[in-house]
């Protein structure tokens, strides 16, 4: 290991000196592509989902372990684009009215998806002796859900259509809107005094957001999709798409939304219209399996395994790791009985990942004094943890 790492800084070097900041770029995104597909093959060959090996390609690479690539400005913009095509790409494999369908178990399932974790990441948080804000920021990551992860792993097993997917995924939108006001408050906790009018004020915009790409931008690109052939664009649907995926992206982060749930939205309104469109779905899955990668190696790339030198951290990490996978799958699995035992669990698992949106609420804290090195390394280990047990339990649990 010691000689490849060697090599790999060496070859780095030597891309610089000889003048290639770009080739040096360059050099780190092949990096990161070569052993996400090679980790995956492994992890496939395995019989474990290919997930799970490109996150950990991210932790072998990066500069904790090997020191081959480090996340950098380019790495960390493709990791945001590979996942909001991913949501895109899930999107426009679900028709509106099969989330209608689910929609009072995935409100129930994404309340108690909410609930449940920030309490018990209160208590546990508290026990371990941290001030009031400090459990309630824990609780806060502990609450979020990173439904990249459960798509890529459901969208692999051609499981997107099922009942418990479906219900996922909406989940997976009230969770983030819920989520992101309980983030707005405790923000605003920490730093003195809450802020009713901006939380209010970005709950009416989300619903609004919501609604009106649901019940109007929909069913109008539907009625207009026969029209776009007359354009004199080559593949004119797929540029129509990808200008509506990264146009609600971009629209849903303006008003305070994770920008994927704005791309899942905007594959949500073409689902319908793209059912025929067979050439569409090829090319968006070509961007996919190119940018998700990075994505997930990304990820890998940011566990810090330095924080870990003491028992306490260990212990503190292993413990809310647990305390995020159970909250979770007892919260969101109750919130899905009505589907039965098994399909309880597929929803409650399908939750338990808290990626990159649990990394993010634990970067606000940090950012605001909330959070120390120590909790943050904790919340980091939890995030990339929880990311990592999801895939292997959801294959059998869709298993037959």
């Amino acid at each position: 290991m010691i000689g490849l790492a060697n090599i790999g800084a060496a070859a780095t070097e030597t891309v610089e000196a000889s003048g290639g900041h770009h080739a040096g770029l360059i050099l780190t995104l092949f990096v990161m592509l070569a052993a996400a597909k090679l980790c995956a093959e492994l992890f496939t060959r395995l019989k474990q989902p290919a997930v799970a090996g490109e996150i950990l390609a991210g932790v072998l690479i990066g500069p904790h372990v090997l020191n081959w690539a480090s996340p950098n400005e380019v790495s960390n913009i493709l990791a945001e684009i590979g996942v909001i095509f991913l949501l895109f790409s899930v999107g426009m494999e679900t028709k509106p009215a099969a989330i209608l369908r689910v929609g009072r178990s995935a409100a129930i399932v994404a309340l108690l998806g909410v609930v449940v974790p920030i309490a018990g990441g209160y208590v546990f948080m508290r026990g371990f002796g941290a001030s009031t804000i400090q459990a309630l920021f824990i609780g806060t990551a502990m609450a979020a859900t990173s439904v990249g992860i459960t798509a890529r792993v459901l969208s692999g097993m051609g499981q997107l259509g099922s009942e418990s997917a479906r219900i996922v995924l909406g989940a997976a939108v009230i969770d983030d809107i819920l989520g992101l006001l309980v983030l707005a408050a405790v923000a605003s906790a920490a730093q003195g005094e809450l802020n009713y009018v901006a939380i209010g004020t970005t709950a009416a915009l989300a619903l609004a957001f919501v609604g009106i790409v649901g019940l109007l931008l929909a069913p109008g690109l539907t009625k207009a999709a026969p029209y776009f052939g007359r354009l004199r664009l080559d593949n004119e649907f797929f540029i129509i798409a990808i200008v509506l995926c990264l146009g609600l992206a971009l629209a849903a982060a303006s008003i305070g939304v994770a920008a994927i749930i704005g791309a899942f939205l905007a594959g949500l309104a073409l689902a319908e219209a793209a059912e025929k469109q067979h050439d569409v779905h090829q090319q968006i899955r070509g961007i996919t399996e190119f940018l998700v990668p990075f994505f997930l190696v990304n990820i890998g790339m940011q566990l810090n395994l330095s924080v870990f030198t003491e028992l306490g951290t260990i212990g503190l990490a292993l413990g809310m790791t647990a305390v995020a996978v159970a909250t979770k799958l007892l919260g969101c699995g109750v919130g899905a009985l009505n589907l039965g035992r098994r399909g309880a669990l597929q929803v409650g698992m399908g939750m338990v990942p808290r990626g990159e949106v649990g990394i993010v609420v634990a970067q606000i804290g940090l950012a605001v004094g909330v959070v120390d090195d120590r909790l943050f390394g904790a919340v980091l280990f939890m995030a990339v943890a929880t990311t990592l047990i999801a895939p292997p339990f959801l294959r059998p649990l869709y298993s037959r």
